[in-house]
């Protein structure tokens, strides 16, 4: 059974003090108040305003009027969202969100933790979405209930409303008589999240009642198996040294190979492969068994080259 919204502020211990992002939507309402009043004096909120719609201006008001209200200090960050060619608009949205969280830690200094307030609904569908792209283990994990940023300051990250359903939060927040604006892309089936809402979700509960808890075992299942092949990568990785030696990668499985190129990429170049992309390189490291054999391949953004006895990444 998913958690009630108070049994999820229970458990909730996060670092202090506590900026929460607050978006002006029922669920970040919900969350910042229900923090403020839990930690008085140790709660300040977070407000991107993106600048994508006119309603934009509304959130803002209504967030500077909730934490006039909550007694809460109020951070706002003005980012231009809009979508470079190739990029989902969410995408865009996410990116310019956490870059303006980031930068308005160096406003609060002080600040030790940022909550968030996606839920149990948003991680179905975040998982859903992954499925739908044939995401590995990394991208079945969702959403993780707590983590760190590089670039964060060292802030500790939250989620604390993973284990709740959306009707739990606003039936929460109804009871507290509290007001909290509609975001009206919402409604917009244009978006794939929105229409998995509008039409998969109910499907689920009537087919699978327990739904959200068991997804979100997937996702926790899923994680646990992400962090071991990260940690075989790192050892792999160590094995085979940086940059990668051909012979050594050679003398691998072809799914540590994978695991251990697509850690390095990632890691050292901040950079990732598509599927195919992967697979051709698989291949050519099969097939390089004679010193003329000539790796050249698009790789991320970016290229691999053959270089003497190693693979070579550039730009």
């Amino acid at each position: 059974m998913a958690l009630s919204f108070e049994s999820a502020l229970q458990s909730f211990k996060p670092a202090l003090p506590l900026a929460v992002g607050l978006s002006g939507g029922a669920d970040s309402s919900a969350l910042l108040v229900a923090c403020a009043r839990r930690w008085p004096g140790r709660v300040q909120a977070f407000h991107v305003h993106h600048g994508l719609q006119a309603a934009a201006d509304t959130f803002e008001a209504h967030c500077r009027t909730l934490c006039d209200t909550l007694g809460v200090p109020l951070h706002v960050s003005h980012v231009d969202a809009r979508n470079a060619a190739g990029q989902s608009p969410e995408d865009a949205a996410r990116q310019a969100r956490y870059g303006a969280f980031e930068a308005l830690l160096l406003d609060a200094p002080e600040i030790r933790g940022i909550a968030l307030a996606q839920h149990a609904d948003d991680q179905v569908e975040t998982i859903l979405l992954a499925l739908s792209r044939g995401a590995g283990v990394a991208g079945l994990a969702a959403m993780p209930a707590q983590w760190l940023r590089a670039g964060a300051q060292g802030v500790q990250w939250y989620r604390p409303l993973l284990g709740t359903s959306a009707v739990e939060i606003r039936s929460w927040l109804d009871r507290q008589g509290i007001a909290y604006v509609e975001d009206p892309t919402n409604a917009d089936e244009r978006y794939t999240r929105n229409r998995i809402r509008k039409h998969v979700l109910p499907a689920l509960e009537q087919t699978f009642p327990q739904f959200r808890e068991t997804f979100g075992r997937s996702a926790d299942n899923a994680a646990q198996a992400a962090q071991l092949l990260d940690e075989l990568a790192q050892i792999d990785l160590e094995r085979v040294g940086h940059p990668p030696s051909i012979k050594a990668l050679q003398a691998l499985s072809r799914a540590r190979q994978a695991n251990v190129l697509r850690h390095w990429l990632k890691h050292v170049h901040a950079t990732t492969p598509s599927s195919a992309q992967l697979g051709e390189l698989l291949d050519q490291l099969a097939a390089c068994t004679t010193r003329g054999h000539r790796i050249h391949l698009k790789t991320g953004r970016g290229y691999i080259q053959r270089k003497d006895g190693v693979l070579d990444w550039y730009n």
